[in-house]
């Protein structure tokens, strides 16, 4: 049965909403039951949303991207960086290189290949903020684990580039392709990041700018809208992270001055209509029947990444003398995987293919496995990102008073 735009999208509200509704009954994350209506939609259910039109509706994903970063740099003021900003960036790296280490080590044991094993790795590496951040608005978390969690997952798409483009060069060498290209590992990846970072911090000038210029709260939400949606469309154009250049975006405006704080409420009534839409489509793309066929290097890659991605988090936290509800909890916020990790993994489909029987079987393995896993991360994320900020008790009082 086909549907207009519209008209499907329409469907898409109402549905996300009611299984929101249905999520929050059984004491579950309102993201869970979003993903789970794309699923009924999508491919693995009724086919409402089919690939094409999920391709279609793909300028709402990249915008809910876009919001979500803009709102982790506006969580990340200066004030809190003094005490958490070395502990931010201590556990990024111990836990997306932890991560990579450990899905690396035992891939490799189960493949014995080293090209398999070091791309799989770094596809561990990636954390996605999407899910890990709605929860945190849903449950209007604050605290030293929050602030850390948002630095965390907003640092770790960099994180996950700069291991991939490692891994990636590497693999090419070990294919026979020639040596191992150190210049280009390095420097591709922190041009990327740094183009970024530069362009969202003008972007928060100018924003800021405009602020002062602009007192009228409509006309504020029309340049708030236009500036993130023009760092998205620039960002993608130019095949930089837009995750990181809006929360650069955020970062900047926020600390320029503290009255810029009503962009990021203004910007937040978008927010839940963009999410609903955004995580259902996040599960229409899930195919429930790539599940059984992951295999053995598909579980492995399930169980030792969240393993990596815990204990990395604790060794970061411990190294960096973070608070005690850090270094217990922050590792189950760590769990989600989605886009970056996706995009990742199209991007070794595509590279390797040309590359013998080895390449074409790492960008086959990397696209099913991950497909398959993300829908499982997807799930288990939310709920144990749930369980953490209700452990440290930074979650809003009355949903203490319900726990």
């Amino acid at each position: 049965m086909e549907f207009g735009a519209f008209l499907t999208v329409g469907i898409m509200i109402v549905l996300g909403f009611t299984g929101a509704r249905l999520s929050d009954k059984i004491r579950i994350p309102w993201v869970v039951g979003y993903i789970l209506v794309g699923v009924v939609l999508g491919t693995s259910g009724i086919g409402l949303l089919d690939a094409e039109l999920i391709e279609a509706l793909n300028a709402i994903s990249l915008f809910a991207l876009a919001l979500i970063g803009f709102t982790i740099g506006g969580e990340l003021q200066l004030r809190d960086l003094k005490e958490l900003g070395r502990s931010i960036t201590t556990i990024t790296a111990c836990e997306a290189g932890v991560a990579f280490l450990l899905v690396c080590g035992t891939v490799y044991l189960v493949t014995h290949s080293l090209p398999i094993a070091l791309i799989f790795g770094a596809l561990a590496s990636a954390t996605a903020p999407a899910a890990t951040v709605d929860v945190l608005w849903q449950y209007r978390s604050r605290g030293p684990l929050t602030t850390t969690l948002f630095g965390v997952v907003g640092l770790d798409d960099a994180a996950a580039l700069i291991i991939y483009a490692f891994a990636s060069s590497a693999t090419k060498a070990l294919l026979g392709t020639g040596d191992f290209e150190w210049a280009s590992a390095l420097t591709r990846p922190v041009l990327e990041i740094g183009s970024a970072l530069i362009m969202g911090a003008i972007g928060g000038w100018i924003l800021h700018l405009s602020m002062r210029w602009i007192r009228e709260k409509g006309q504020r939400l029309i340049i708030i809208v236009g500036m993130i949606t023009l760092c998205t469309g620039l960002s993608d154009h130019f095949g930089l992270s837009l995750i990181l250049a809006n929360m650069a975006m955020g970062f900047t405006l926020v600390n320029i001055s503290r009255d810029n704080r009503v962009a990021f409420e203004l910007s937040g009534a978008f927010n839940p209509p963009v999410m609903v839409l955004f995580f259902v489509l996040v599960g229409a793309r899930v195919n429930i029947s790539l599940l059984p066929s992951i295999g053995l290097i598909g579980v492995t890659y399930l169980v030792m990444r969240v393993i990596g991605k815990t204990s990395g988090a604790w060794v970061g936290a411990r190294l960096s003398n973070a608070p005690e509800v850090v270094q217990r909890y922050l590792g189950l916020g760590l769990l989600s995987q989605a886009g970056v990790a996706i995009g990742l993994a199209i991007d070794a489909s595509h590279t390797f293919s040309a590359y013998g029987d080895v390449g074409a079987q790492i960008g086959t393995l990397a696209i099913n496995v991950i497909a398959a896993t993300t829908f499982v991360y997807q799930v288990i994320g939310p709920a144990m990102t749930k369980i953490a900020i209700f452990k440290a008790d930074e979650v809003a009082d009355e949903f203490r008073q319900t726990a």
